[in-house]
């Protein structure tokens, strides 16, 4: 097929007959890759595409050999959430994505109860105009998330191409491409495994519908593990585990690494149990602790193809305070990791 635009708008399409015979959605989702093919499907039902002059609105159309389509894509709207002058740590930004380092506390999406002070909040306003529409709205492209009070990097799509493109890499979990996450985890107790996997499928815990829990009728999941350092004196441990995932699941190191018996340090929800374990730390590591407020938990690593140049990009996120104070006053009580 032969592809021409006009002004990023209008995109006209030339059916040859290696194409003929092929759904009017499936092939111009071909040939368009900077839309979905719901995206594309959507915009055949809302009448922005004509065969030979005539308005297409069935998708399943078998197209033929000698039609022209057209797709006229309308001007994205603004999206719901309101922009706001919230201050972002950008690690790199161009056309097509922007990576942050998101700080504890931020949700990244809107949602009742969270409606502003949020990572999209602060990218509409950071963005404006250079947002070219995601699904016909214009706004930021979230591929992935983090817990409100896990810190780390992210990449965010600022164009529908690279949301697609990104969207293909976060599904596909790194299995044949270039996409890698790393988080750093510090948990109570000493593992028995210097390294390992869990594979266990999640889903919301039926006693409580704001917690994930290992079930037998849940999503696959699966984290893999390595022990980086070991802490401990007389009657307490910690380890520092860096996890990668194959999946990514809502909480799900939270909840595998609570599995194994070794919930993140200073997790109210999954680890509420363990919260008098710090009693029992050296004062300093303890107050450390005791002022986390949120997980031990950080996205320190993210590797992931760039969706126009086809480089792959790599970022890394330093410790955050909260965390660089809590491994400072750990670090005195370093174990071999493998001992």
């Amino acid at each position: 097929m032969q592809v021409s635009s006009d002004e990023d708008m209008e995109w006209e399409v030339a059916i040859e007959a290696a194409d003929a015979g092929g759904r009017l959605d499936a092939v111009l989702a071909r040939a368009l890759p900077a839309f979905s093919r719901n995206r594309i499907k959507d915009l055949i039902l809302a009448g922005a595409v004509t065969i030979n002059g005539a308005a297409a609105t069935t998708p399943n159309y078998r197209v033929k050999t000698g039609e022209i389509l057209v797709l006229t894509a309308p001007e994205p709207v603004d999206a719901e959430p309101e922009p706001e002058n919230i201050p972002l740590a950008i690690l790199y930004e161009d056309e097509q994505l922007l990576v942050i380092d998101k700080p504890v506390g931020m949700v990244v999406h809107p949602a009742p109860g969270n409606t502003s002070g949020t990572l999209v909040n602060a990218v509409l306003y950071h963005c404006g105009n250079s947002l070219s529409g995601i699904g016909g709205v214009r706004r930021p492209g979230i591929v992935h998330r983090l817990d409100k009070d896990t810190s780390g990097v992210m990449v965010v799509a600022k164009t529908e191409h690279a949301h697609a493109h990104l969207s293909d890499q976060f599904a596909d979990h790194g299995r044949t491409g270039p996409l890698h996450r790393a988080y750093l985890a510090w948990v109570w107790g000493r593992t028995e495994q210097a390294s390992g996997s869990v594979d266990e499928p999640l889903g919301r815990d039926p006693a409580n519908r704001l917690k994930q829990a290992i079930r037998s009728d849940g999503r696959v999941a699966i984290t893999h593990y390595a022990v980086e350092a070991r802490f401990g004196d007389d009657g307490w441990d910690v380890t520092r585990i860096r996890c990668m995932l194959e999946t990514g699941r809502t909480h799900q190191i939270r909840v595998h690494l609570a599995s194994l018996g070794h919930p993140l340090v200073a997790d109210q929800v999954y680890g509420s149990g363990y919260a008098t374990k710090s009693r029992r730390l050296p004062d300093a590591a303890r107050l450390a602790v005791d002022g986390l407020g949120r997980q031990a938990l950080h996205a320190a690593e993210l590797e992931f193809e760039h969706p126009i140049t086809g480089e792959t990009m790599s970022f890394t996120s330093p410790l955050p305070p909260d965390l660089q104070l809590l491994q400072d006053e750990l670090q005195p009580y370093d174990r071999a990791a493998t001992s």
